[in-house]
């Protein structure tokens, strides 16, 4: 097959690389420049948008003896993911912007373009197993679990996934970094990648503000109607947060409070207790089906990239999912996508509207 394959100057994107050549197929390097601006984002080897990652990249392909190219799409990635982001925060939502870029830059823009070019598939170094079964593909976990990704991958379509590869799903990263240094790769011993590409300084707050602009607002006890002190926008808030809300006095009982809700129109942050931030239902909409099914499904609900797993029943009803939980979870935040799973295979993606 003709592969591209996407390669963020990290090392698993190479291993990835090097793994479809391996396999005999005809492999072409790319890496996205997703700013227009690059020294905007992070420096060093800690993202995945920076000059040195594409340097890094470029060094990978030419050990790899495969073709290299670069590919701005920095415009669209502004437009889907930055621009979206801030959108999100702004009607009172927490999205996942790894998510939305997965789903539109990686598996969206860049395939249409490598259909078009001729290619059969893109090739990633994402952790997450991709099988056949019945003529469809299937997605599970990765045997890395502490590094599985398929929640991220979970909105992709069938067709996507049809011309998806994924090589390291069957590996842990200490492995992966293992056979890229004995590959010769330089990134081996690079540190992964974390936090907002976009957001140099990991200041969500400030970042959304200088987009937003400050919109003053209350923090209310969600049980007393008492307020408890202000704010300058909702967007620098989100359900199952503690930290850094600036409420003025201590509570009652001297436990910490937490975000509730978050209503962007009045302005207000509703904040509680931990037992108030449990929930025991789930609403979600625009929902991804991998393996249809009728009626109730017992399965297991994830609601965070890392964690925030429960034992469910869900059902699709009317085009929405509603999921009834076995055991409360925490912090579940309207905006983020709520992935079920029949053991380790994705059953169903959908975003998260509102809980129960």
């Amino acid at each position: 097959m003709r592969v591209l394959a996407a390669m963020s100057g990290g090392v698993d994107s190479a291993v990835a690389a090097a793994r479809a050549v391996e396999a005999g197929h005809e492999v072409v390097g790319v890496h996205l420049a997703l700013s227009a601006k690059p020294g905007t984002l992070r420096t060093g080897a800690r993202g995945c948008c920076t000059v040195e990652d594409a340097h890094d990249a470029r060094r990978a392909a030419d050990v790899l003896g495969i073709p290299f190219y670069v590919w701005d799409f920095a415009e669209r990635f502004t437009e889907d993911v930055i621009e979206d982001f801030v959108a999100e925060y702004a009607a009172g939502r927490t999205p996942n912007p790894c998510l939305r870029c997965n789903e539109k830059i990686k598996f969206e823009a860049l395939l249409d373009k490598a259909i078009a070019l001729g290619f059969d598939a893109v090739c990633t170094g994402h952790y997450a197993q991709l099988s056949t079964v019945d003529g469809h593909p299937e997605l599970r976990r990765s045997v890395d679990i502490g590094k599985d990704q398929s929640y991220v991958l979970a909105s992709l379509t069938e067709d996507q996934l049809a011309h998806a590869m994924f090589p390291l799903g069957d590996t842990i990263k200490e492995q992966v970094r293992l056979e890229a240094s004995a590959r010769g790769l330089a990134v081996a011993a690079k540190p992964d990648s974390h936090d907002i590409c976009f957001i140099p300084d990991g200041d969500t707050r400030s970042f959304l503000t200088k987009r937003l602009g400050e919109q003053a607002g209350s923090l209310v006890d969600a049980e007393t109607g008492a307020v408890l002190g202000r704010h300058t926008g909702v967007h620098g808030f989100t359900v199952g947060q503690r930290h850094g809300l600036g409420i003025e006095a201590p509570a009652p009982d001297g436990r910490p409070r937490y975000v509730l809700s978050l209503e962007p129109v009045s302005g207000t942050v509703r904040v509680g207790s931990a037992e108030q931030l449990s929930v025991a239902g789930i609403d979600a909409s625009r929902p991804v089906v991998h393996l249809p099914w009728s009626g109730l499904v017992e399965c297991t609900a994830q609601v965070r990239a890392h964690g925030g797993l429960a034992p469910c029943v869900a059902e699709i009803v009317d085009g929405s999912v509603a999921v009834t939980l076995r055991e409360p979870l925490r912090g579940v935040a309207p905006g983020q996508a709520v992935v079920l799973y029949r053991d380790d295979v994705v059953l169903c993606s959908a975003t998260i509207t509102g809980t129960r």
